[in-house]
């Protein structure tokens, strides 16, 4: 593709899941011996993979372009280098859904609760739980394994994919020490803006925006400058992009979503939102909000803590910080030494992922 052909994100999020369905397809093939038991775990790999918004896979694209445009038989290696973003994307899923308790992913069951039911419906003996626990910790483990073997054998020159598998590397330890954050601040019960901020920039900023376009540009060629560059715009646009998935986790529709209304109320989460609604609220309804934060809520518990956070004024600041690191990282942008055309679809790309109901 170049600047006088028009972007497609919809042709490119196809093109990613044939890439993803090719890659598991062959997996699966490999192992087709081994029986029911591998062909299940590799039928939950397909299903996790299956749809989602591709943004990583896009930064990825992207920053490679916003260095140069892929040389004739590049295309489909950069389709699969990006393509393992999304691989690190699925894995990290997976294991989110088992720490976070959460029951649906994408309007299907989680993982770890479609391996139990498995186990339950069968009459095994033993654990349904735990049986649904292994299968997702390994489930989660074998797409992360895949992730860098996807990385490795996407087809560019070796001495580029070595440098980009070091951004990789860099982002796998980040996404696992982000969510190891995550799941102490929920552990400790706290609630702080500031260590809230913290685990949206490395559970999910990081990997979401900011490492897929340097491991784009990295395999584009690009050099420090350009990593800076998008460093610039990338970080600001992640925590834009996570803060509206932390909207989305108490006031999305469930039938876009694919999530119950209120989930992230239900799983716990000490969001930067919820510390702004414990802190701009009266003390009895901080109480409240602070005693409901983990367990079963009903409809009716769900729309009243709606009406707390909303009242106090905490949905409000997070919609103004996301405008605020919306209007940072295009101004990055502008200045950065990037292509004209990527500049342009770059821009797009920050407004789809922070004006979005999904």
């Amino acid at each position: 593709m170049t600047s006088a052909t028009p972007w497609d994100p919809a042709s490119f999020r196809a093109e990613i899941q044939t890439v993803l369905d090719t890659f598991v397809d062959a997996q699966a093939a490999q192992y087709v011996d081994l029986g029911d038991d591998a062909a299940r775990l590799m039928a939950a790999a397909t299903q996790s993979v299956a749809g989602g918004k591709r943004f990583r896979a896009m930064f990825c694209a992207w920053g490679f372009r916003a260095v140069r445009e892929p040389e004739p038989g590049e295309e489909g290696a950069l389709l699969r280098a990006a393509a393992a973003l999304e691989l690190l994307h699925a894995s990290a899923l997976v294991h989110d859904d088992f720490m976070d308790a959460s029951d649906t992913r994408r309007g299907h069951p989680a993982t770890h609760v479609a391996f139990a039911e498995l186990h339950r419906s069968s009459g095994w003996p033993g654990s349904p739980e735990q049986y649904g626990a292994a299968a997702a910790v390994l489930l989660g483990d074998l797409l992360l394994s895949w992730a860098d073997e996807l990385m490795r054998g996407c087809g560019l020159p070796a001495d580029v994919v070595a440098e980009a598998l070091r951004v990789f590397d860099a982002t796998r330890s980040e996404v696992v020490l982000g969510q190891f954050l995550d799941v102490s601040l929920q552990a400790r019960g706290e609630a702080d803006v500031e260590q809230a901020m913290q685990v949206v920039r490395y559970k999910s900023a990081k990997y979401s925006v900011e490492r897929p376009l340097h491991v784009g540009a990295v395999l584009a060629g690009g050099g420090p400058e350009m990593v800076g560059a998008l460093s610039a715009f990338g970080l600001p646009l992640g925590e834009a992009f996570q803060l509206r998935d932390d909207l989305l986790g108490v006031f999305g529709d469930p039938s876009v979503t694919g999530k119950p209304a209120g989930d992230d109320l239900t799983e716990g989460k000490r969001t930067v939102l919820v510390a702004l609604a414990l802190a701009g609220s009266s003390v009895e309804d901080a109480a409240a909000l602070d005693a409901a934060l983990g367990r079963a809520l009903e409809p009716a518990e769900v729309a009243r803590f709606q009406g707390v956070i909303e009242s106090s004024g905490a949905a409000a600041q997070v919609e103004e910080r996301i405008d605020a690191l919306t209007r940072d990282c295009l101004a990055a942008l502008e200045a950065a030494p990037v292509t004209s055309y990527a500049r342009v679809v770059l821009a797009d790309l920050a407004r789809a992922a922070t004006q979005r109901s999904l």
